[in-house]
């Protein structure tokens, strides 16, 4: 069997490339034949590696030339982009005669349904129902926000499939006779736990708005405030709160923390390949999203057994953790509880033991081998 994967790009580190290198990979080492199609590579090496009998191909419509611009900019460019897009595309998936195609959301979703190639279309989709309207945009942007949340409503009815990462985003899409729950796979599979005794809060994601990584910073400094839940070693924070990822927003989140005095306790790292290494050498996570699908880095916390501390937003959180069993979920916005909660885990070991022994134990409801298998089910049906 064929299955062509649709994607922007595989050269960002981010939980859908990290998902989809994951997922292709596994397909590959059970026969199944795999083709990723991107729009924007330009060129550059997935940042994940894939199989080597993956093949891929780039089309070249780099639909990244427009952001930052203009709305005049967009509404001129954009059909431009994807009329060449579709008409590239369905060149290649006639050639390429695949079984499947799964389109994952992106610039493609609007027409990839009514390409007459032969294959069956799974749309795939990786954020909340009503992810554009979280952006919060004024004026021409609003509109043009709410106009394409209400054209997806009717374009995802369309598609053989449409798999949503979680039951809560089910709810908000309604009762679709195609629609169907299948959440990601943890993106690693290990033994090695976090013993829970290093004094590191840890956050991963990119450096952008959704991520929120500015209301952990202001959450970081209310923890700073209450009574200190382990004493200063050798002059520094004993306690220290390092975020890992790259992004448009570091700059500006390093004058933050630099504006609050914190740069000895709260630390920027580069993303790395290696991540799980970054996780067994903390004993908290903690989120702060405004907006997600199914949080990767959640299940990864809890692969190795870290407790969290997360903002309850749409979508994933509700799913992942079960309050005071394996973590803490917190009403969105709401810093002064999330900063109680975390200062609680960090003044008590044995709280995170347990509540670390409680995430192991929810994360296999995400292994590969079940979430694959859910996967093989709809290809063959």
């Amino acid at each position: 069997m064929k299955i062509v994967y649709l994607i922007a790009g595989t050269f960002n580190a981010g939980g859908m490339e990290r998902v989809l290198t994951n997922k292709a990979n596994w397909l590959a080492a059970h026969g199944y034949k795999v083709v990723i199609v991107t729009t924007d590579q330009r060129g550059r090496a997935p940042y994940f590696t894939l199989d080597s009998s993956i093949k891929t191909y780039d089309l070249g419509i780099n639909y990244d030339e427009n952001n930052g611009r203009s709305f005049p900019h967009k509404a001129l460019h954009f059909p431009v982009k994807q009329w060449r897009h579709r008409r590239r595309l369905a060149t290649l998936l006639k050639q390429l005669k695949a079984d499947i195609v799964v389109c994952m959301f992106n610039n493609d979703v609007s027409f990839v349904y009514n390409i007459k190639d032969g294959s069956r279309k799974i749309l795939e989709a990786h954020f909340s129902k009503n992810k554009k309207l979280q952006y919060g945009r004024k004026g021409l942007w609003a509109l043009a926000d709410r106009w394409r949340t209400w054209r997806e409503e009717r374009i995802v009815r369309k598609y053989n499939r449409f798999v949503v990462l979680t039951h809560e985003d089910k709810a908000l899409w309604g009762d679709l006779p195609n629609i169907c729950v299948i959440p990601n796979a943890r993106t690693f599979e290990t033994s090695l736990q976090a013993d829970l005794t290093q004094h590191r809060v840890l956050a991963v994601g990119r450096l952008d708005y959704q991520k929120g990584f500015d209301r952990l910073i202001e959450i970081w400094t209310r923890v700073k405030r209450s009574p200190s839940p382990a004493p200063p070693v050798g002059g520094r924070d004993y306690w220290q709160l390092d975020i890992v990822g790259s992004g448009p927003l570091r700059d500006e989140l390093q004058k933050q923390i630099n504006g609050h005095g914190l740069q000895d306790s709260v630390h920027i790292l580069a993303p790395r390949t290696d991540i799980l290494s970054e996780y067994l050498r903390s004993s908290i996570f903690a989120m702060t999203s405004h907006y997600e699908g199914l949080p990767m880095v959640l299940i990864e916390a809890q692969t190795v057994g870290l407790p969290i501390v997360a903002f309850a937003c749409p979508c994933g959180p509700r799913d992942i953790i079960t309050n005071d069993v394996n973590g803490f979920l917190i009403p969105d916005d709401d810093e002064k509880l999330f900063a109680e909660r975390l200062t609680t885990l960090m003044s008590n070991e044995i709280l995170r033991q347990r509540m670390g022994k409680a995430a192991v134990i929810n994360s296999k409801a995400y292994s590969e081998e079940r979430i694959m298998q859910q996967w093989q089910e709809i290809f063959k049906s």
